[in-house]
């Protein structure tokens, strides 16, 4: 039976042999030397020019060896895109089976394993190199010793691959004798990073910041010239009238010497003055403004943001909501790493192990959207207490808490106490009753209206005394009565069993805000009795 036919992502079909073989190492005195140039010295904008010219039209070796000068010279720089690379490559890599066919889970279970590989930071951190070049290449070697194909990451230098002429955006590879020859099939992991929409040469970060860094370069060395001439106070040297030659040498010796000795001897007759340059302190902060400008702007180019790197107060750009990668920066590195893998890499690997699929695994590497907590439990707390129904294991997978274990020692709200011993066990007894009972505060006493002559005011207009007193008493007695439910039904709403809530009642009756219910009541009995006393002699008359 025939072999199937593996295809690459461009529809290239390939060997499994070939692809454990390595094909773009370095050679020792060949055109792939990983030595190299520092064009990046005494560099200025006609050099510049003529160097990124180069590399539009195909020759890109200028180019390239500038930014690796660039990012070890530039500590800023190196900062900045080493922050938004480690950023990207320490997302959790996540990978979603084609569907939920045993088949297609053994896929992905397959790179889930391989995933697991501490050597995984470092590889992608490598195929990142992309954000600052705006491409990067990376070969895979499959190793088969142990009878199942293992891929390996190595990252390629992007002086030893070309464009082609044609388009400028087809890669090649340079062989060890020196001419262009297509990729190999299915053998390299092609990426790309856009700062900027266009070719491949012109779409990193490195091209923009090879001008910045650049006119940086002129503001440092101008710095450093300032500081040494007018960083130490000028030296003048005074001799008198009659000195000689030679006491005129001694004397500029000692003038020119005596900034770096700290010492120096001239004759007695002889002296020497130091007069402070009035200017330095402005001329000073005029350099370091415009290098910490060009830094800001390194930052917003890489990062995205400034407040992260510069420490700029005020306005939107210290928002904690930028973090150290602006998080539309970071999303998008992350689906175009993801992208990359899912095209150069997965299906290759998948095809060499179990052949031709009709669909294949998928890399993921995104971040959790960060949900507001406080914000969720403030939302729900009211909502649940008016009869929302949430299920327990959703809130706690939101909060990222497991369930609870059989006999685990619970955390319960305040007043919530211990839960009850078995009711069912005669032998069991309530250790702790849980005080529930909240202070009720505000509560006004009555009014002085039972303490009038409202119910003789009411017998004079035809109304029975004792109709008028117990409205009057039903009123005042609302609020004493309103605070007495309620902490009953507080009682409810905490018990966990019958028991508990008897043992709660029986506790905590004592605590019950009866106080205002008793001077009601206190009020209605004095009324009562001078109400009857008013009958009483009304009658005896």
């Amino acid at each position: 039976m025939k072999s199937p036919v593996l295809l690459d992502a461009y529809g290239r079909p390939f060997a499994r042999q070939s692809l454990t073989q390595e094909v773009a190492g370095p050679t020792l005195g060949g055109v792939r030397s990983p030595i190299s140039g520092y064009p990046g010295d005494g560099l200025n904008p006609l050099r510049l020019a003529n160097i990124l010219r180069e590399a539009d039209v195909g020759d890109p070796i200028r180019y390239l060896e500038l930014a690796e000068t660039i990012e070890e010279r530039d500590l800023h720089y190196q900062g900045v895109l080493g922050t938004r690379r480690r950023a990207v490559s320490q997302i959790e890599v996540k990978v979603d089976a084609a569907s939920d066919s045993p088949e297609h889970e053994k896929h992905a279970q397959l790179i889930r394993d391989w995933l697991k590989r501490d050597e995984l930071q470092d590889e992608l951190f490598d195929i990142l190199d992309a954000v600052a070049k705006g491409y990067s290449f990376t070969e895979v070697t499959y190793d088969h010793s142990e009878g199942q194909y293992s891929p390996r990451l190595v990252r390629r230098d992007q002086r030893w691959f070309r464009f082609h002429r044609r388009d400028l955006a087809t890669p090649l590879l340079i062989t060890e004798n020196g001419q262009e020859e297509p990729l190999t099939p299915a053998k390299f992991i092609f990426c790309r990073m856009q700062a900027k929409s266009g070719l491949p040469m012109r779409s990193g970060i490195a091209r923009g910041a090879a001008w910045a860094w650049m006119f940086k370069a002129f503001s440092q060395r101008d710095w450093a010239i300032f500081s040494q001439t007018y960083g130490q106070p000028v030296r003048v040297g005074k001799f008198g009238p009659g000195a000689s030659e030679q006491d005129k040498a001694t004397l500029f010796r000692a003038v020119a010497n005596i900034a770096g000795d700290c010492a120096a001897i001239i004759p007695e007759s002889m002296s020497i003055d130091f007069i402070e340059s009035g200017n330095v302190g402005a001329g000073h902060s005029m350099y370091k403004e415009r290098c910490d400008w060009i830094d800001m702007q390194i930052s917003k180019a890489v990062l995205g943001q400034t407040a992260t790197t510069d420490a700029v107060t005020g306005g939107l750009g210290s928002g904690a909501e930028h973090g150290d990668v602006r998080k539309d920066i970071k999303r998008a590195d992350a689906r175009a790493l993801a992208a990359t893998l899912n095209r150069d890499l997965v299906p290759i690997w998948v095809q060499m192990e179990y052949g031709p699929q009709a669909a294949y695994p998928r890399l993921r590497i995104e971040e959790p959207e960060e949900e507001d907590l406080k914000a969720l439990s403030d939302a729900l707390g009211p909502l649940i207490d008016r009869g929302l129904e949430v299920e327990q294991a959703t809130i706690l997978s939101r909060f990222g808490l497991p369930e609870p274990k059989a006999g685990a020692k619970l955390l319960r709200p305040e007043g919530a106490g211990a839960v009850p011993a078995d009711p069912n066990d005669p032998n069991s007894k309530i250790k702790r009753v849980p005080d529930v009972i909240k202070r009720v505060e505000g509560q006004t006493a009555p009014t002085p209206a039972l303490q009038t002559e409202g119910p003789l005011a009411g017998k004079k207009q035809g109304v029975s005394a004792e109709s008028l007193l117990t409205d009057q008493m039903a009123i005042e007695a609302a609020p004493a009565m309103d605070a007495i439910v309620a902490r009953v039904a507080d009682m409810f709403a905490v018990a966990t069993s019958f028991e508990e809530l008897r043992a709660m009642l029986a506790e905590g009756f004592d605590k019950l805000p009866s106080a205002a219910l008793a001077a009601v009541l206190a009020q209605g009995f004095i009324a009562a009795n001078l109400a009857g006393r008013v009958d009483v002699t009304e009658a005896s008359d």
